[in-house]
């Protein structure tokens, strides 16, 4: 098949505005994952989810405390069910008030595991909403300042592929934004709100925004 000459001539037009664009292009790095743990607001938000978490541990705590009392007094029960010096009418009777505290254990020990189920749902939930949320006002603070500094692309050097491998190999350090961003991101943060916290562990952005 023959290829008409006005096709070949766009594309030998392409093959050479390619390389100019390039050279004019300004490229910039962030180290995301820094800027998502470091930005005082996820420090705040991760405070107040470990908080809720210690709240919904002591309930749970309560309630297998109350479980377990209960289990004991069934186990009273039921060897009285089998006391001989009682009538054989005392123990059937017995044996049912037994079987009924069965029942009411059997509900209990589900009452225990669907408040586990969606005490971890509640907070996975919230822990989602709040990463989504944190992670879109970083990303406006870093196209802010990338239009400001003129750069076409700025890549987060702490993206991982699905193979946990450094999507970026190499780069020069140079066209930073890490720090200016997380300068912007906490210039009006609280007088306290900087201060490191004990075994914090601020939950950073997934793999597919660029950070672990």
């Amino acid at each position: 098949m023959r290829i008409p000459k006005l096709l070949l001539a766009a594309a030998a037009a392409v093959l050479l505005v390619l390389p100019s664009q390039a050279q004019t292009a300004k490229f910039g790095i962030i180290d995301l994952r820094k800027v998502f743990d470091n930005y005082w607001k996820t420090k705040q938000a991760d405070a107040n989810l470990k908080e809720e978490a210690a709240g919904l541990d002591k309930e749970k705590k309560t309630m297998l405390d109350q479980f377990q009392k209960a289990q004991e007094d069934y186990k009273k029960r039921l060897e009285s069910a089998n006391d001989a010096a009682v009538s054989s009418e005392e123990r059937d009777k017995r044996k049912r008030a037994a079987e009924d505290d069965l029942v009411k254990l059997k509900e209990f020990q589900a009452n225990i595991e669907q408040f586990d189920r969606q005490a971890r749902t509640t907070l996975g939930e919230k822990q989602r909403r709040m990463r989504d949320n944190l992670l879109g006002e970083n990303k406006e603070v870093v196209k802010t300042r990338s239009k400001a500094g003129g750069y076409t692309f700025v890549f987060d050097i702490a993206a991982e592929s699905a193979n946990n491998t450094p999507i970026l190999l190499y780069h020069t350090g140079e066209n930073d934004l890490t720090d200016e961003v997380l300068q912007q991101l906490n210039r009006n943060a609280p007088a306290d709100a900087l201060k490191p916290a004990a075994d914090s562990k601020p939950a950073s952005p997934e793999k597919k925004d660029g950070a672990k």
